[in-house]
């Protein structure tokens, strides 16, 4: 007899053969005693191998839906936890590789109700000159300020190691289709959590190993281009939620930010340049021109959207 599970785990993934293997082997190796799950893989548009992959799974409760067309993270999403039969909403992105108790730390940490549950990610870089000026100096430093922001702002992680219950989900509804590009539809659903009124919290016991994309000045910047046309769409929506200002005040590096972020170039290839002179500059220098890049990259994206979107 099949016994209704518990907590759903809904996984999209975009060209992910390579990366689902050892994520459903870690959901595989849950520990003795886990509350029931089932495992939903929304393959969006493109069979690089995935389905076939899913299809062999014998280990989990799985289920999967396969768009036969590319349409996007939201809609992936959106389908996944429509089908989802559990009480305890799990988002699990497909590059990440959870621990043996991840099923059922998710689960405990809605025991005193419905709410929002955020387990930051502990990225993984591979050995990239981008890495060692940049990204992981930049990882420690967003985990730092994330953890010592106030509570009432927590929604801004919200991001691809997070869970609701499902009062939660009945109550916000679904994710916001007008989100396309990179970025933001996450922390968009993070303030609709908040702003309907339930709490939203950091678990640091959830934190969750993330294999980084963004290996890459090059990467990095075209992300931060499209995060920043994103923030644009996010601020019309909610123009009530406090964020900073996107545009940095005056000094003399905000000058250069707001001066790089004007010119008309495609900022992956601008960034481009400056990976290839990574390894012979000194490490400050380095990490001074990787954040000049994804700093006017973003406030470049922000200011001319339509640009960001060419550059997709």
């Amino acid at each position: 007899m099949t016994v209704d599970p518990v907590a759903s785990i809904v996984v999209p993934s975009f060209c992910g053969a390579d990366r689902l293997p050892q994520l459903l082997d870690s959901l595989a190796a849950q520990q003795e005693g886990t509350p029931p799950f089932e495992v939903i893989v929304v393959v969006d548009g493109v069979d690089d191998g995935s389905v076939a992959l899913l299809e062999n799974e014998t280990r989990l409760d799985l289920r999967s839906i396969v768009f036969p067309e590319n349409r996007g993270r939201v809609a992936a999403l959106n389908a996944g936890f429509e089908a989802a039969r559990g009480d305890v909403l799990i988002r699990c992105d497909d590059d990440l590789l959870p621990g043996t108790n991840y099923v059922a730390r998710h689960v405990d940490a809605h025991r005193d109700g419905p709410g929002g549950v955020i387990g930051l990610y502990l990225n993984e870089y591979s050995n990239t000159p981008y890495a060692e000026v940049y990204g992981r100096d930049a990882d420690e430093r967003f985990r730092r300020d994330a953890y010592s922001a106030a509570p009432s702002v927590a929604w801004r992680y919200w991001a691809g190691n997070c869970s609701v219950t499902r009062e939660v989900w009945e109550t916000v509804g679904p994710y916001d289709p007008e989100y396309r590009l990179y970025g933001w539809e996450d922390v968009d659903y993070g303030y609709r959590i908040h702003a309907t009124g339930f709490e939203i919290r950091l678990a640091p016991e959830i934190e969750t190993p993330h294999r980084v994309a963004a290996v890459t000045t090059a990467i990095r910047a075209r992300r931060a281009s499209h995060s920043g046309a994103a923030r644009r769409l996010f601020e019309r929506k909610h123009a009530q939620s406090g964020l900073p200002n996107a545009v940095p005040g005056w000094s003399l590096w905000n000058a250069l930010v707001r001066g790089l972020s004007r010119v008309p170039l495609n900022p992956a290839r601008l960034a481009g340049v400056v990976d290839a002179l990574l390894r012979f500059l000194p490490r400050g220098v380095g990490r001074k021109l990787v954040a000049l890049s994804v700093e006017s990259a973003a406030l470049g994206g922000y200011r001319s959207p339509h640009s960001a979107k060419e550059n997709f």
